[in-house]
């Protein structure tokens, strides 16, 4: 449900940006808002969590949806483009305390299935690759005014999640836990594994938006309908998820650091794709090549992190980490609308290689140092 409202959100809310934005530069502003509202919320999100448990926390997030869909649509109605922005940011808050499902998870795991019961959560999306885009298409212009519709349908996703979450049991956090802080945010960052964790996961997430978010307008600006914009999304959120099958086998197999560096490799080759045409099947190709590599370097920059912090610990660890991933968000949403309407598609690929560069030279300088203490 959080991925089927994330991908409708993904699908339109560049596009109905553009569409109340007083210049082309500002459309993307409500991508931005979304993922700020995200930044803002994440780290106190997590801390709320630590005090009431992930029930309470997750379920809070779901009716912060249903407030944030309301905005979008009065906004839409009102042709209002920075009541738009409000709402979008207000989704983002949601959107930051339902990234925790997959910590939930890995909290409760034994150590061995950690990867795997990270992979097999954000599977998830899979569904909601579907489910979202395909409402959309159709609910887009359910009203006079456009997106309203498609603004309005996630309530029903936020609905279905609280009544989900009413009828699951994850254990709250325990008196210890609640009590003590452990070491410090600074010392626990200093570890070189909690460095790579993070550098992945933020790289991994700020590409695939920065490219996600300006494909629809780019599209658009090659004269492709929002059909075939909205079927490219489609595929692009379950290239995301479902290499979630196997990937925490993967991880078992091969190595968490092996698996990063299969991501990075993943993005590069969507780039490539990406500088060679703008027909519909190369955005469709190039998407689905940064689907698949951010799930690895996101899933993996996940698995690595829980092998960094201790129990009393995770809250301050897991919030620093998705704030690190918000922002770079943040970056990638607002500059990628001024970058693909003024420098072109092109210039907005070639940015992606030297973060992607430092993600490889990062993951291979910490097997380095890792081979050492293994022998």
């Amino acid at each position: 449900m959080l991925f089927s409202s994330s991908s409708t959100l993904a699908s339109i809310n560049g596009l109905a940006g553009m569409s109340l934005a007083a210049t082309p530069a500002l459309g993307t502003l409500p991508v931005t808002t979304w993922v700020l509202g995200g930044a803002i919320a994440t780290m106190p999100a997590s801390l709320y969590m630590k005090r009431a448990g992930r029930t309470q926390g997750l379920m809070a997030g779901a009716g912060t949806a249903i407030v944030a869909a309301l905005i979008c649509a009065l906004a839409m109605g009102l042709h209002n483009f920075w009541l738009l922005c409000f709402g979008t940011l207000v989704f983002g808050a949601s959107n930051a305390t339902g990234q925790y499902y997959r910590f939930a998870a890995a909290d409760v795991a034994p150590v061995d299935y950690k990867a795997r019961a990270i992979s097999l959560v954000l599977a998830g999306g899979l569904l909601g690759g579907i489910i979202g885009p395909g409402l959309s298409r159709y609910s887009v212009d359910a009203f006079p005014d456009r997106f309203l519709g498609a603004y309005l349908v996630p309530i029903i996703y936020a609905l279905v999640t609280i009544g989900l979450l009413s009828a699951t049991r994850i254990p709250d956090p325990t008196a210890a836990e609640q009590a003590s802080g452990g070491r410090p945010l600074r010392e626990i960052a200093r570890q070189p594994k909690f460095a790579v964790a993070v550098l992945s996961g933020a790289v991994g997430y700020g590409v695939m938006n920065l490219l996600m978010t300006a494909t629809p307008i780019a599209m658009g600006m090659c004269g492709h309908p929002f059909g075939d914009a909205a079927f490219v999304v489609s595929s692009h959120v379950i290239a995301m998820f479902a290499p979630s099958l196997v990937a925490g086998s993967l991880i078992k197999r091969f190595g968490v650091l092996n698996i990063i560096l299969a991501g990075a490799a993943l993005n590069v080759a969507c780039v490539v794709v990406a500088l060679n045409g703008v027909d519909v099947a190369h955005f469709w190709l190039a998407l689905v090549l940064v689907g698949v590599g951010w799930n690895f370097m996101y899933i993996g920059g996940t698995t690595l992190l829980t092998e960094t912090y201790r129990p009393e610990e995770r809250a301050k660890a897991q919030g620093a980490n998705d704030m690190c991933i918000f922002v770079m968000m943040v970056l990638s949403s607002l500059t990628s609308g001024f970058l693909v309407s003024r420098a072109g598609w092109d210039t907005v690929n070639l940015l992606a290689l030297p973060v992607l560069a430092a993600v490889a030279i990062a993951a291979v300088w910490l097997a380095m140092r890792k081979a050492p203490a293994a022998a």
